[in-house]
């Protein structure tokens, strides 16, 4: 190969080199923007699910309360019946667990 042979293909790999490394770095910074979008909108909405399970945890906190006010006013009301039926849910629980 002679000197300017040579030469013409140093220049090319220098040239392929530096358009390789370019398009790696256009690579690089388009992934990254692709991941801070991502990362935006996954966090968006986790914010939106977190939102979410705390509006229905709250709604399920207050039907319990509810629940339980209800059941002591029932006892507070009715403390005869309350005690009848605990007695039977205790025995029918007990002939449940002997089998």
């Amino acid at each position: 190969m002679s000197e300017k042979e040579i030469k013409h293909a140093a220049d090319k790999f220098k040239s392929g080199k530096t358009h390789a490394t370019e398009a790696a770095h256009e690579f690089k910074e388009a992934a990254a923007a692709k991941f801070s979008d991502l990362r935006g909108t996954l966090n968006e909405r986790a914010g939106e699910y977190r939102e979410r399970a705390n509006q229905v945890w709250s709604e399920t906190a207050g039907r319990a309360r509810t629940l339980t006010e209800d059941g002591e006013d029932y006892i507070r009301e009715n403390p005869l019946q309350a005690v009848g039926i605990a007695l039977a849910a205790g025995f029918i629980i007990g002939v449940i667990m002997r089998r």
